[in-house]
Parts: C-alpha cells; sequence; structure tokens
C-alpha cells in the first residue's frame, strides 16, 4: 500500500523561511494555525523549568472545524462535540507534516490533501485541535525528541511517555482531547497506550486507510487511535471501520492466554490474568479461557520462520520462534523505509538524535537479499493466527514485560527489553490482526495494561468485546488492587516448575528424551530440588542410560535422604546392570521408610531370587 498523499516523500523541496508563518492565527479553509504556541514551546525547550500547559504533546497547534449539522431527518453527527489530535506525520492541506524532525519539514512542501482517515473523522462532528509530538521518523519507543522535547507522562511523571507516538498518548491521559491518532508500526501507538494507562486500538492491517500519512513501513503501518473511554473507542471505530469488518459473529467468544509471554511479566498474576479470568466469569456469552504457548505454536504452524531462529533446545524453541518473529518485523520495516525514504536521508543528512540515527542507519544499510523470505513469513504467521483464534477466539497477552525509561535518564533500553518488547508487539504488527490495548491500574506506581488480539478482519467484532468486557474488568482492577500482595516469588524457581511439568508431560507421552531435556532445563535454573533429579533418572531408565539414572539418584538422595523415589530407582539402575546385591540395599533403604511399598517389596523379592 502506497501512503499517496504523502507530501514530496523522498524528495527535497524549497522551503521558505519556517518563521515566516509565525502570525497570531492564519486562516485559510477552516484552519486556524496558531504557531505562536510553537514559539513558546521551543522557548520552553530551551531551558524553562516550568512544564507547558499542554504537557508538551503539541508541536501544531491548529483548529480543523467539522462542517456545520444538517438538519433534521439527517442523521446527528457521531463524533459531534468530540475533539482529537493527530501524529505529526498526518498532512493537513496547506500544512507540512513534520514527521518529528524539523529537517524534514524544511525539505518538504505544504500537502495538497487533508488525510483520508482525518477528513473522515471531521465529516461526523469532531473537531481536530492539533498535531502532536512523536519520535523521529516514526523510529523512536522511547518517546523522547531531540527537536521538540519529551512529552511529560501524566500517569508516571517520572518516567517516558513511549512512543513513537508519545504526543497523542500524552494529549489523551492529560485529558487535553477525546481521542487521537497516531500511525502503529511496531508498537507505536500501543507502547505509549500502556505506558499513559489510556486504551489504544490498532486496526487490522489495510482496513483504514493511510492515504495522507507517512509512511515507515507501509506493509506494518496502520492507523490506530486512543481514547480514555471505551465507549469513545468504539465510536471512532464506527466512523474509520469499513462497515463489513468483523460485524455481528454468532458463537461464543474464547480468551486464549498466550502463557509464555506471562512468564517473563514483572507484574503479579492476579492483576492481570486473574482479572481477566474473573472478569469473564461474570459476563454472559463466554466459553472456558483456553491457555497456550505461543512460541511452540508458531513453531509448530510458520515453517518459513525456522530461517530466521536462533539455534535452541527445544525448552527454548518457543522463545526463539518469537525472537524470531520480531527479528522479521524489524528487517521488513527497514527493507521498506529504506525503498521509501533512503534518498532522502543521503540527500539532506538529517540531524536526528542517537537512538534514531541508530535505527535509519539500520535501515538505509539493510541489505535485501532474501527479502521474498520475509512476506512469506507474514503470510503464514496471518493464516496461522486466523486458524487459532477463527471466527470467537481473542489472543491475551502483556502489551509490555517491563517498565519504562526513566525520563532524561542517560540510559537506553536494554537488547533483552528490546526482545521482549518486539516480540510482543510483533504477533499483532507482522500477522496485520487487530489488537487492543486495556489499561489494569498500576503496580509499582507504574500503569500496567494488556492486549487483546483478534483475526485479521475481526476488529467490530474485538471493538465490541472490549466495550462489553471493559466495566467488568475495571471492577475486577480495583478489587485485585485491595488484596495483599502476593509474596515474592522467586522467578527462577516459578520457571522451573513449570519446566518440571512439561517434562512430566512429555514422561506420559513417552517422550523420554524431550523429558530429559525438560527436567535439565529446570535444573539448570533450580539445582537445589530434589524431584528434579529424581524425575529425570526415571526418564534416563526408560532411555536405558543406566549410568546417568543411578548418577541423578546420588544427587537427589544428596539433597533429600528420605527420598524414596531416588532409591527405588537408583536400585532400578542397578539391577539393571546385574548389580544385585547394592540394588537390594538400595530397594530396603526404601522399604525402612515406607513399609509398604508395593514397588519395592516386588523389587525385593525379584531380587532375592535371582541371589539364591
Amino acid at each position: 500500500m502506497d501512503s499517496s498523499g504523502r507530501s514530496g516523500a523522498g524528495g527535497v523541496a524549497a522551503y521558505s523561511n519556517p518563521r515566516a508563518w509565525i502570525v497570531a492565527g492564519i486562516a485559510v479553509a477552516g484552519v486556524i494555525v496558531l504557531a505562536e504556541a510553537a514559539r513558546r514551546r521551543r522557548r520552553w525547550l530551551r531551558g524553562k523549568s516550568t512544564a507547558p500547559p499542554d504537557s508538551g504533546a503539541f508541536c501544531d497547534s491548529l483548529v480543523l472545524s467539522p462542517p456545520p449539522q444538517a438538519p433534521p431527518p439527517a442523521a446527528r453527527q457521531q463524533l459531534s462535540d468530540l475533539t482529537f489530535a493527530v501524529s505529526h506525520n498526518f498532512e493537513i492541506e496547506g500544512y507540512v507534516a513534520g514527521f518529528g524532525n524539523p529537517d524534514w519539514k524544511r525539505t518538504h512542501t505544504a500537502a495538497s490533501h487533508t488525510a483520508v482517515a482525518v477528513t473522515n473523522l471531521l465529516k461526523q462532528g469532531a473537531t481536530c485541535v492539533g498535531r502532536t509530538v512523536m519520535d523521529e521518523l516514526g523510529f523512536g519507543v522511547t518517546g523522547q525528541n531531540l527537536h521538540y522535547g519529551t512529552p511529560i507522562n501524566p500517569a508516571s511523571p517520572s518516567v517516558v511517555p513511549g512512543g513513537s507516538c508519545s504526543g497523542s498518548a500524552v494529549a489523551v491521559s492529560a485529558q487535553l482531547v477525546d481521542f487521537a491518532l497516531g500511525t502503529d508500526t511496531t508498537g507505536d501507538l500501543r507502547i505509549p497506550a500502556s505506558f499513559c494507562g489510556v486504551l489504544c486500538f490498532r486496526p487490522s492491517h489495510g482496513v483504514v486507510s493511510t492515504v495522507g500519512t507517512l509512511a515507515n513501513s507501509q506493509s506494518l503501518d496502520t492507523i490506530g487511535w486512543l481514547a480514555r473511554d471505551p465507549r469513545i473507542l468504539h465510536r471512532v471505530g464506527d466512523v474509520l471501520l469499513p462497515a463489513a469488518v468483523g460485524g455481528f459473529i454468532k458463537g461464543k467468544r474464547q480468551l486464549i492466554f498466550a502463557d509464555d509471554c506471562f512468564e517473563s511479566l514483572k507484574v503479579p498474576s492476579q492483576k492481570t490474568v486473574h482479572v481477566i479470568e474473573s472478569a469473564v466469569l461474570t459476563l454472559p456469552g463466554y466459553q472456558p479461557p483456553k491457555h497456550i504457548d505461543i512460541g511452540q505454536y508458531i513453531i509448530s504452524n510458520v515453517p518459513s520462520l525456522k530461517e530466521f531462529c536462533e539455534p535452541s533446545t527445544k525448552m527454548q524453541e518457543g522463545n526463539s520462534a518469537l525472537k524470531a518473529l520480531c527479528t522479521v518485523m524489524l528487517l521488513l520495516q527497514r527493507y521498506e523505509f529504506k525503498a521509501n525514504h533512503e534518498d532522502w536521508v543521503n540527500t539532506v543528512k538529517p540531524k536526528l538524535g542517537l537512538e534514531i540515527t541508530t535505527r535509519v542507519l539500520q535501515a538505509v544499510n539493510f541489505r535485501d537479499d532474501n527479502i521474498k523470505s520475509l512476506y512469506i513469513v507474514r503470510s503464514e504467521w496471518r493464516s496461522a493466527l486466523k486458524n487459532l483464534l477463527k471466527d470467537t477466539g481473542i489472543l491475551v497477552l502483556p502489551t509490555m514485560a517491563g517498565y519504562p525509561l526513566k525520563r532524561n535518564s542517560k540510559q537506553r533500553l536494554s537488547s533483552e527489553f528490546e526482545d521482549k518488547m518486539y516480540a510482543l508487539v510483533s504477533i499483532a504488527a507482522l500477522s496485520g490482526c487487530c489488537q487492543a490495548t486495556v489499561p489494569l491500574g498500576n503496580h509499582n506506581d507504574r500503569p500496567i495494561s494488556l492486549s487483546f488480539v483478534a483475526a485479521h478482519g475481526s476488529d467490530k467484532f474485538l471493538l465490541r468485546a472490549i466495550s462489553d468486557m471493559y466495566s467488568t474488568i475495571q471492577e475486577q482492577v480495583v478489587s485485585a488492587s485491595k488484596l495483599a500482595p502476593p509474596p515474592v516469588i522467586n522467578h527462577d524457581v516459578d520457571a522451573s516448575e513449570l519446566l518440571k511439568e512439561k517434562g512430566n508431560d512429555s514422561f506420559k507421552r513417552k517422550q523420554w528424551s524431550k523429558a530429559v531435556e525438560f527436567y535439565s532445563e529446570a535444573i539448570e535454573l533450580n539445582g537445589t530440588n530434589a524431584t528434579y533429579y529424581c524425575n529425570r533418572a526415571a526418564a534416563y531408565l526408560e532411555l536405558g542410560r543406566f549410568k546417568q539414572a543411578e548418577a541423578d539418584c546420588d544427587q537427589a538422595l544428596l539433597l533429600d535422604k528420605k527420598n524414596v523415589k531416588a532409591y527405588l530407582r537408583r536400585g532400578a539402575a542397578k539391577e539393571r546392570v546385574l548389580n544385585h546385591q547394592e540394588a537390594l540395599q538400595d530397594f530396603r533403604h526404601a522399604l525402612a521408610l515406607e513399609p509398604q511399598n508395593k514397588a519395592a517389596l516386588a523389587a525385593e523379592r525379584r531380587i532375592q531370587k535371582h541371589l539364591r
């Protein structure tokens, strides 16, 4: 999809002195540009200590008024009396879309048309009051802009608001507008929505026209919106989404929790998974929730992704798949950004922030040797998610896996944080599926949220589900906040128990080697649990690896001298190699601890026959 309405994309146009338009007000075709506000913002950025009245959210203050309401019997405009803002990459007729960067604005001409999405909102009675700050060229994730500053996060002023559409999220969170638009490529709306504690809807790719927006990566770009009120979120969707997209669907909804995505979450499950499960229990029209390892599902259902996966153990396959999915997303973004803007970057050599410079250089230096495979992965993943979710399934996952950076911190995002963040956003971004982000209160004074993903084209179905669930979810959030804090959990121990259970499941399925791998992973995380060694010994016995089984039982008994199963399994290993005397001693140790143990009694009788 080409954003054909963008102004002079990739080209370098003559541009008059930017100060020339600074006037008290210019009224052109119903647009009033209040340039003095921009001048005040620049003064503040040069060192004023007090916060600006707009929380630093706006870079262009303007008013786009809707047409008058037609008299009856004409229908009432759906968004009458609502105000909204748009990100700096939306075109307004007669003005230059800045893309978050002064060099871009300086080298491009004014737009000849207003973005289609903005026009549709105006027609339904909404009033646009400005364009908001965004990370340069739509590439950042923190919300920090070298030129326009970092908008102040109303939900948590000490941390960054997230990006790239930082200003739109801040404007909504600070109650400066009723809703705001932005583009979401690799989490650009969902990330700031999570950090600023507001609702977000990222529609299915290609459903809402992007004509009149500046493209970052057209295979990933979508126009989404943010709001505080789910009713407004839904009303905006009624205007922007085509009537045929995900209308009324028969059948009960089913929530599918991506359990592996929650494993590394720093927020206790009583504030996330339990909140949602408790909410749907009280609502009609829902099947019992389902749980899934989404990483393992990807490995099994997206075969073309394997060439992007790093070597891993069976246990690590799921994490490797999620990382590979986000790798494909980022490679696709780089390829398309390069195709769109390489000439402009090389010609203008724009001044960019450090983080943005790194990302832009990665893009313009990208080599497209195997680009076809990226699009194949994208297609397979969309089909796989459709098969999983069908018409009534909704995937539930964390929006973010960690907390935002401190404001004005020199610290950069760690590679581990970025991997987890992009893995979560890539699930919807690469598949093109729709996703809604819902705030769930706070944890450690930071906003938290969960996201809900439905199949491509199921947009109105998902919006309706969020509207139906929202009030009940918020009631459960309040209840969860009143509960006593859960005990501090050692997440390594918690994860090792999950690995043990996976090993037990493989053992029951007679997948002995796979069971050994899971038990080994559990031991790596927690080497002080005798049960893990004892269970691995059982799998070794089935594989005929008797020395390894005996060694594991030795270790289990060092940790727990009264472990009956360790004596039984060590005895079995010794019996198999015809070491009957020592085997008999182990079985008698087991009987000393449990005199009526049937397995030990049978083994004692069996070995006594051999020794006669």
